[in-house]
């Protein structure tokens, strides 16, 4: 769903729910308690707005990236009980996070992919970092439509980094962002050291 509000408002809503996907997200910090409630709340508190539209939009169902070979099925994901982004089951599919824009409406919609090899599995975006400005990508949602976006620019961050742009966007256009791990891989955390995000526009 897609909830049409003055501009300025929108900008306040995406601010505080990429803030708090973030923590999540990109810190992997051990969120307890306080942070799952914060993250009830705030999704609380957006859908209680007086004056917004809800409009419904087509639901993506495939991303497709020749250049890197990628066709994969795309689940729907929200937070985790700690307050993250939640990450797709399966290793060769992504997960599109659905308190967001669906691919094709205004914003950032932000798709979300696993990377590294698991139980002699490969992952869907393990070359994601192989793709340049210019590259097309292309969504397919469950109406059969195709929606193609063309690469933009990439960003390497760092896990405690302000990455609240991945999920807003105040131009009024449609954007895909597509994220996933790189950087070394640390044993004791369990997790890569760098968050790779691609940066997409519609065509």
């Amino acid at each position: 769903m897609q909830f049409k509000i003055s501009s300025r408002r929108t900008l306040s809503i995406i601010t505080l729910l990429g803030f708090a996907i973030f923590l999540g997200v990109f810190s992997h910090s051990t969120l307890k308690g306080p942070a799952q409630s914060n993250s009830a709340m705030l999704i609380e508190n957006i859908a209680a707005i007086p004056g917004l539209e809800q409009v419904n939009f087509s639901l993506p169902v495939r991303l497709k990236i020749p250049s890197i070979g990628v066709d994969a099925l795309v689940e729907y994901v929200g937070f985790t009980p700690d307050g993250a982004m939640d990450t797709p089951k399966e290793r060769a599919n992504v997960a599109w996070f659905n308190f967001g824009p669906r691919p094709g409406e205004n914003g950032s919609a932000v798709i979300a992919g696993h990377y590294g090899w698991k139980n002699g599995k490969a992952s869907a975006f393990d070359n994601l970092y192989k793709l340049r400005k210019g590259d097309i990508l292309y969504i397919e949602d469950n109406k059969g439509e195709i929606i193609s976006f063309v690469v933009r620019d990439f960003q390497s961050f760092d896990p405690k980094a302000d990455a609240s742009d991945v999920f807003g966007s105040p131009d009024g256009k449609s954007h895909l962002n597509l994220i996933t791990c790189g950087g070394a891989w640390d044993k004791t955390q369990k997790s890569y050291s760098k968050r790779l995000v691609v940066f997409t526009d519609k065509e």
